[in-house]
């Protein structure tokens, strides 16, 4: 493998409008973000991810972009931009943003020159169609529910989106459209932007003849993403993106791809892949219902584990992938990944570390370093997030009553991921001053940051040692690019992995039973790295491990 500039970094993703509140609406700005970039910098964090901060009509969260060069001025303007690109710059740190080029919002210039003139150039900028006997012209069902096809007002057409019919699908079969969005990714990367995170992007090839499909629910429609799995021909789109853009710039990249095919890996990542990297969405995609969240499977901890596992071993054949706990778009990972029994701050640490040490490019999310849970809801309209509503939907037409449906929702809403960062322990988490565009969670006062600061022994002390011990200078080869070596797996409760170059073997092993384990060790220890329990006597002979207890050992070679 090629060295990279960006094989050694860790990532931190923001989500604006829940990070910091400078002015006091209730939404957070650039200017907050600025404001903590020393915060940021003492984590480790070397790569800054922004979830979408253009001009947009917020449906969807920014994801429904309405001009693709503006900052929305819910966030602040360019000039603080570009003054959070110079102050990252100034710390050694990277700025990427989200590029979201499958749709755009249909307040997009664009779009609005298309509804003007259904049969005009612009109207091939997106897919227009006509119905088939009074009916939409294929029976697909959008990520968000209904039809991804909504009328043309005043024609016999419809148009397609896979996500809220607010977000129309661009075409990418058109060469101008095209070279749109790359003058425009090359304007970002010509100011200074590091790269991008980019969304939903595999949807970007359909099926032209947009083919039924076999129903697969009550509403006689079937998953949009059938399609996409059915398709060929994304990786020419995705190759022409690359060399057009990124390629031009050194940019580093990571893709939103589902629906891969499962020989496609080694096209999407390595040396030659359509991105630097991709996230590993495996131990996520463990809870997809058949039909929704309201039927999504118990995952137990051998399949959990041994999935990660397994995918590691995989991947390190063509490159590095990009592994995270939880995001924007996923529930918070202490309350998802782990027994309740485990959901305190031992086991956040727990899980931190078998994450963050594994091969790949490790992806932190605001909050995740204190050790933020998901938040209780009690009603539906305590939510923004258009995708749970979908699914409380969904649950109640299944059959669920309101507290089974608000249970099942609690348990997934991207919403947990959304609450306001808790900074401390004042009003609205020091999150603003104003109202919060979204609720706080109720546990702030025990779980923020100005508290754990000042406690030697926190989540988020833990979080910096487990960082600098990635980067280490003895040890960032063998966190970097050495092998993953699944270890212990006949345990019942033990996750472990060897991570190892020719000169080095480091073991990381966590106990997530309930009761403390002991098992033999398979090769003398040499020192013990991170412990959060702190411990720092080498074992010997046997490795005992209390409930919910994580070590990381350099064993010798």
């Amino acid at each position: 493998m090629t060295e990279k500039w960006w094989h050694d970094k860790i990532a931190y993703q923001i989500y604006p409008k829940s990070f910091l509140d400078s002015n006091g609406d209730g939404i957070g700005d650039l200017r907050g973000i600025i404001s903590k970039l020393d915060y940021i910098k003492v984590l480790g964090i070397d790569i800054i991810w922004l979830s979408p901060i253009y001009k947009s009509p917020f449906v969807d969260q920014g994801y429904d972009i309405s001009d693709y060069y503006a900052i929305a001025e819910e966030f602040g303007t360019m000039e603080e931009f570009d003054e959070l690109l110079a102050e990252a710059k100034k710390r050694n740190m990277h700025i990427i943003m989200d590029l979201v080029i499958n749709h755009c919002s249909d307040k997009h210039e664009w779009f609005q020159k298309a509804l003007a003139d259904p049969d005009g150039e612009y109207a091939d900028y997106f897919y227009f169609r006509k119905g088939k006997n009074g009916n939409p012209p294929s029976n697909y069902r959008s990520y968000f529910g209904g039809s991804c096809w909504e009328p043309v007002p005043g024609t016999d057409k419809y148009y397609f989106h896979m996500f809220a019919k607010e977000q129309p699908d661009l075409n990418w079969e058109n060469p101008k459209l095209r070279q749109e969005l790359y003058n425009m990714i090359n304007w970002w990367l010509e100011k200074g932007l590091a790269g991008f995170r980019i969304d939903a992007i595999i949807n970007i090839k359909k099926d032209l003849a947009f083919p039924d499909y076999e129903p697969d629910g009550p509403d006689g429609m079937a998953a949009c993403w059938k399609m996409v799995e059915n398709v060929d021909g994304v990786g020419e789109f995705l190759e022409d993106l690359k060399k057009n853009t990124f390629q031009k710039y050194d940019a580093f990249t990571v893709g939103e791809v589902f629906n891969m095919k499962a020989d496609e890996l080694g096209q999407f990542i390595g040396d030659n892949g359509h991105f630097s990297t991709i996230f590993d969405f495996c131990a996520h995609s463990l809870s997809d219902g058949a039909h929704g969240w309201y039927d999504a499977p118990h995952v137990d901890f051998k399949t959990w584990r041994d999935t990660i596992l397994s995918s590691q071993i995989n991947v390190q054949k063509y490159g590095l992938e990009a592994n995270i706990i939880e995001n924007h778009d996923e529930p918070r990972g202490v309350s998802r990944f782990l027994p309740e029994y485990a959901q305190t701050p031992v086991g956040a640490k727990m899980l931190g570390t078998v994450n963050i040490l594994l091969r790949g490019i490790p992806f932190i999310y605001q909050g995740q370093e204190i050790g933020m849970q998901n938040e209780i809801w009690n009603d539906i309209h305590d939510y923004n997030d258009i995708s749970t509503i979908d699914q409380y939907k969904l649950a109640r037409e299944a059959g669920l009553s309101d507290a089974e449906a608000l249970e099942v929702c609690g348990k997934m809403s991207r919403d947990n991921a959304r609450t306001p960062v808790q900074w401390n322990a004042q009003a609205n988490a020091g999150f603003t001053t104003g109202t919060p565009w979204l609720k706080v969670h109720s546990d702030y006062k025990e779980i923020n940051v100005a508290a754990q600061e000042k406690y030697p022994d926190s989540v988020l002390n833990y979080y910096r040692k487990l960082t600098a011990i990635r980067k280490a200078p003895e040890y960032k080869e063998v966190f970097t690019y050495g092998k993953t070596v699944p270890a212990y797996q006949d345990s019942e409760t033990i996750m472990a992995y060897y991570r190892e170059t020719k000169s080095q073997r480091i073991l990381v092993a966590a106990n997530f039973g309930r009761e403390a384990v002991s098992t033999k060790l398979e090769y003398p220890v040499k020192k013990v790295l991170l412990s959060n329990q702190n411990r720092t006597d080498c074992p010997e002979e046997m490795l005992k491990l209390d409930s919910c207890e994580v070590i990381v050992l350099e064993c010798e070679k």
